[in-house]
């Protein structure tokens, strides 16, 4: 969890314990609930992230000298909705993938679409066709990610989905 979202979240905890101190239970259950979806949201995410810094990782000991950045927080639009969370980029020469995911904060920045806790934007420079937007959904056991495909999350996007697209960074 980084400084923004560790602020977010106590600022959430501030608000739900507000609540209930003035007798406003159904705005702490929301609360709750949003601060728990917050937390699987969160998750996915650094689950996204840390796989793929994995992948560029293990080519760094083959000698690929792939170099990341993150950046938090970090803003995006996606669809018309405008996200918040985390930027990252690999990068080799020229060759850039950059990695954007996070969720809407409040009801001014639109809403997710297609019932997800989050999304992504992988975003290959220069390769546009190989372009993929993510969506972080509930499953029946755990959320998974799901590849979008005619505007709808169609396909479940796995560690093999990742280590696809890195090989499509890396040329291969």
């Amino acid at each position: 969890m980084n400084d923004h979202e560790r602020e977010w979240s106590q600022m959430i905890s501030a608000a739900i314990m507000n609540a209930k101190n003035t007798g406003r239970s159904d705005i702490a259950d929301y609360l709750t609930l949003r601060a728990a979806n917050d937390t699987i949201r969160i998750a996915g995410i650094q689950w996204l992230f840390e796989n793929l810094i994995g992948i560029a990782a293990e080519a760094n000991r083959i000698n690929a000298a792939v170099t990341t950045e993150r950046v938090d927080p970090h803003s995006f639009d996606l669809r018309g909705a405008r996200l918040t969370g985390s930027l990252l980029q690999i990068r080799l020469g020229v060759r850039c993938l950059t990695v954007e995911a996070g969720w809407t904060r409040s009801p001014a920045d639109g809403f997710m679409r297609g019932g997800a806790l989050a999304a992504a934007k992988l975003t290959h420079f220069g390769i546009p066709r190989s372009n993929v937007e993510l969506l972080l959904i509930k499953g029946d056991e755990a959320p998974h990610w799901r590849q979008v495909a005619d505007g709808k999350a169609a396909l479940d996007f796995e560690l093999d989905g990742l280590a696809r697209h890195f090989a499509i960074f890396v040329g291969g």
